[in-house]
């Protein structure tokens, strides 16, 4: 079968947001891989510190210090990303100071190349052009759910990976058609709890985006199905496009499939904790590794 022999790579979500948390996780994995699920890999992990213009997907929380964050990244060969996936800048935000400090500062020579995930095409330009060894993701606030536009971003050389929207995770017939060069590229969105029917996605991804840009706008409410309720795991695992670890090795790993994200940046450690036990650990470890983290006295998970 295809692609059976590839390793798996999780993209993690709170590059600042949940340091401390991955402060105690990541030397657990890496001293005791013996405790995690085979040929899985840690790809990036990524988010935003907190009042960042060019920020999206979610309103940025994260307060670690940047130089912090980036030296424990480098420490396991970890690749970092920037969310910067706002829609709605214009050329005055591209000055930003903060925003342009933490590209120089990512960008930096090292073993591992770091990344921006991306929505404004004015924003990729930007970074092509000023700030090169930085690759590209394609944010899944794009919204694409049409199968032909998503091929068509995965075709597209600035970006290296490409999130579609996650309705597509199940069009295996068109998916499995797909050549291996585009199929490496994509990165699957696996834990989405919004409504498959929802249709206001874009709306909510752009009040996120004018709320990083510091206006003054009401929240965006969801008046999808559950939507009142928030994020719950379990509820998340019964949506038509949830991607269980089951079908990752059994069904897109074999189809050539290899990139995987995890949302949660808005969420707390504890829950980014259960998706990791979920997704990368072994059953018979999960107790143990679920100890580890919860003992240790670094972390408050509440």
């Amino acid at each position: 079968m295809i692609g059976t022999e590839k390793n798996i790579y999780f993209h993690l979500p709170g590059l600042f947001e949940f340091y401390d948390f991955y402060s105690a996780f990541l030397p657990l994995f890496y001293e005791h891989r013996e405790y995690f699920r085979p040929r899985c890999e840690i790809g990036s992990v990524y988010g935003a510190p907190a009042d960042c213009i060019w920020g999206g997907g979610r309103v940025g929380f994260g307060d670690a210090d940047p130089r912090k964050v980036l030296n424990l990244m480098n420490r396991y060969g970890i690749s970092s990303r920037l969310t910067f996936s706002n829609s709605l800048l214009t050329e005055e935000h591209l000055t930003d100071r903060k925003c342009n400090t933490l590209c120089t500062l990512f960008e930096q020579d090292g073993d591992v190349r770091n990344g921006v995930i991306v929505h404004s095409d004015l924003l990729m330009n930007f970074l092509r052009e000023k700030y090169p060894r930085l690759y590209l993701v394609s944010s899944t606030t794009k919204v694409l759910t049409e199968f032909s536009d998503f091929l068509k971003e995965t075709e597209r050389e600035e970006f290296a990976y490409v999130v579609p929207d996650f309705r597509l995770n199940k069009a295996f017939e068109k998916l499995a058609g797909m050549p291996a060069g585009l199929k490496d590229r994509t990165e699957f969105l696996c834990n989405e709890c919004c409504s498959f029917t929802c249709g206001d996605r874009k709306k909510c991804y752009e009040n996120v985006s004018r709320k990083s840009l510091g206006e003054d706008c009401p929240d965006h409410i969801c008046t999808a199905p559950g939507g009142s309720r928030g994020y719950r795991f379990s509820e998340a695992m019964k949506n038509p496009g949830f991607i269980g670890i089951d079908d990752i090795y059994n069904t897109y790993l074999p189809m050539g499939f290899s990139n995987f994200k995890i949302e949660g940046r808005g969420l707390g450690s504890a829950l980014i904790l259960e998706f990791l036990l979920y997704y990368m650990t072994k059953p018979e470890y999960q107790l143990k590794v679920r100890e580890e983290i919860y003992l240790d006295s670094m972390l408050d998970l509440f």
